[in-house]
């Protein structure tokens, strides 16, 4: 197993620790992350129902519009704003935060504040 098979390996076992306690439901929600070297990704899921809510990402037209880049801080926390406001759009006040894995830290962080600057609450 070489490096990058390892770092793969690790983070999919963070992730099935980290997901074995979140669970979404319809009145709490799973706001889920994924984070690559380029992009950031965010997502409202409803567990009972296996339904996404809502998603944004730095690939969404909204966000390109803007012209930033989709692999810093910056950009997560605009991903956070879109996703923040399009649950509120949809009825969803209060998630419980699925970090994927990652450490709560750095691009992930600053997704987490964008979406409470708007009005999520977790």
């Amino acid at each position: 197993m070489d490096k990058s098979q390892k770092k793969r390996a690790g983070l999919k076992r963070r992730e099935r620790r980290v997901r074995a306690k979140i669970f979404g439901t319809a009145q709490r929600p799973r706001l889920s992350v994924h984070r690559s070297n380029a992009n950031i990704y965010a997502q409202v899921i409803d567990d009972a129902d296996s339904k996404t809510i809502c998603s944004a990402s730095t690939l969404d037209p909204e966000f390109k519009k803007s012209g930033k880049i989709g692999s810093n801080r910056e950009a997560a926390d605009m991903v956070g704003n879109l996703i923040g406001k399009r649950a509120v759009e949809k009825g969803v006040t209060e998630v419980t935060f699925d970090r994927g894995g990652h450490i709560y830290h750095g691009r992930v962080k600053a997704l987490a504040e964008g979406a409470r600057k708007v009005g999520l609450k977790f």
